[in-house]
């Protein structure tokens, strides 16, 4: 009510502004010649085409029994005491029966055989799952398979009568400027028609790894979660997912996973049931200028390899903590965002050509792509893990150098800075120096630079030698290739003073 309330307000609005217009037209008197200028081209043949593979998704779940709040007391004798037992008493749930928790989405068909595609956290949890279609229809559908990494459900209904289905279209050939129809059940009002434009392609919006989403200004409000986004010609080039919304509702800012991303995984899901993707086994971070320019290249591109999973198939074909990634199975690498879905959309245990800079010179590998699931059961594994200790070390000596109080990887030191044992070996930050270049780049004592300009370092000596011969190159700036006390790796470039 109060949103209908506020809509007859608004119209209200627009048409005293209308009126007030027509005063002013009449005061004109625009010619009689003139004809009025014609609006956009009616999308209604095309929404009445698709409408009936647009479903909304329905589901109930059953969530744990609240804490219940404890009755306010109020002083001894006061009528309000009678109204606080009357009405916590009528509201406690007597038998702790768990609670029936429901949400509405939308999906739609992409199969006449019962095949809905919708988003994975509309369904998640659920107990039950209910596709009701336009047409007043409501089937029970089963969970066929999901993705969490782009946010994607297929499931499946058996249906009593023929359905209508929709495919997926090109997302690759939308421009922004295109225009686009969305349908889906925002605030459970079912099909709902939106028409915008692909405002942008290929955003990040932090909400996977894999992230390149279509941005849209059609309207998408809670409830169009998993619904389609169409092109002109009846496609679906998109699954609409989320919205950036300070008030809740549209704004016009709303974001789709792109077809061609979506296809590929919907297929592995009506395979296999699950996903297979492509694992290089690398640990990877962008290539800014400063970090180019410490490597020689001219431009900053491509992925830099922070780290190489052990055993893995980077691991097994020499790819190298240091190497920047170029090329990967004869594309182009444009930056570091690209490189994880190029792996992922790469079939498992395919051989791939992989170019990498190493050292100034290019360097052609072959690569066998593992599987992505397998490596990260691996992971999870050895995370727990932990090697022998090493045996004791000599005291160290300390060294300084960019501001660094530096010294030797010790037990005493790994005790103290809490060093996993992971970091088998490199030179220690003891101290920082505020105001240096290196706190400029976020080092923190207890960090640990395993290389110095690509070459390995085990020693305070090393590090300075290392940044002697740099100077003597004309370099301005070091790469350093550091380790926090949890063992995860990455780039850093020091001004050299």
């Amino acid at each position: 009510m109060p949103i209908f309330a506020i809509s007859s307000r608004l119209f209200g609005h627009a048409r005293r502004v209308a009126l007030a217009a027509g005063v002013v037209a009449g005061a004109l008197a625009l010619p009689a010649s003139a004809a009025p200028g014609k609006g956009p081209d009616s999308v209604a043949d095309l929404a009445e085409g698709i409408m009936d593979a647009v479903v909304n998704i329905s589901t109930a779940q059953n969530a744990p029994v609240e804490r219940s709040v404890p009755v306010p007391k109020a002083p001894e004798g006061s009528p309000f005491q009678e109204f606080f037992d009357e009405f916590f008493n009528k509201n406690k749930n007597k038998d702790n029966t768990p609670r029936r928790v429901q949400s509405l989405g939308s999906g739609f068909v992409i199969d006449a055989s019962g095949i809905i595609v919708t988003n994975n956290h509309v369904i998640d949890g659920a107990d039950e799952i209910t596709a009701n279609f336009n047409d007043g229809t409501k089937l029970k559908a089963e969970l066929i398979g999901k993705d969490t990494k782009i946010d994607i459900a297929v499931l499946r209904v058996k249906p009593t009568k023929p359905i209508k289905a929709v495919k997926f279209g090109n997302s690759d050939k939308a421009r922004v400027g295109d225009w686009v129809l969305a349908i889906g059940n925002p605030f459970g009002l079912g099909g709902t028609v939106t028409i915008g434009i692909v405002s942008a392609r290929n955003r990040d919006i932090n909400a996977g790894p894999y992230d390149n989403f279509i941005q849209t200004d059609a309207a998408i409000n809670r409830g169009n979660s998993g619904g389609p986004l169409f092109n002109m010609d009846g496609d679906v080039i998109g699954i609409n997912t989320a919205i950036i919304s300070p008030t809740g509702g549209s704004i016009g800012i709303g974001f789709s996973i792109p077809a061609n991303t979506a296809a590929a995984v919907v297929d592995q899901l009506l395979q296999y049931g699950e996903t297979r993707r492509g694992w290089l086994g690398v640990r990877i971070q962008g290539v800014t200028d400063d970090i180019a320019d410490s490597l020689g290249l001219k431009e900053a591109k491509g992925a830099l390899v922070a780290g190489v999973t052990e055993k893995g198939p980077a691991d097994a074909a020499g790819i190298q903590a240091g190497d920047v990634i170029l090329k990967f199975d004869g594309k182009t690498v444009p930056s570091v965002r690209e490189l994880p879905r190029m792996v992922a959309d790469t079939p498992v245990q395919k051989e791939v050509d992989v170019v990498v800079l190493r050292k100034g010179a290019e360097v052609p590998l072959k690569v066998k792509l593992g599987r992505l699931e397998e490596g990260e059961k691996q992971a999870a594994l050895e995370k727990g893990g932990a090697k022998p200790p090493e045996a004791p070390k000599p005291q160290p000596t300390v060294t300084t150098a960019l501001g660094l109080s530096l010294a030797e990887l010790t037990p005493e030191l790994r005790t103290k800075f809490k060093i996993k044992d992971s970091v088998a070996k490199g030179v220690v930050v003891a101290e920082v120096a505020s105001g240096s270049p290196a706190a400029d780049r976020r080092i923190v004592p207890g960090d640990v630079i395993l290389e110095v300009g690509q070459e390995a370092v085990g020693r305070a000596e090393d590090i300075v030698k290392r940044l002697d011969a740099l100077k003597k190159d004309g370099r301005k700036r070091a790469l350093l290739l550091i380790a926090n006390p949890e063992g995860e790796m990455r780039f850093a470039t020091v001004a050299i003073e």
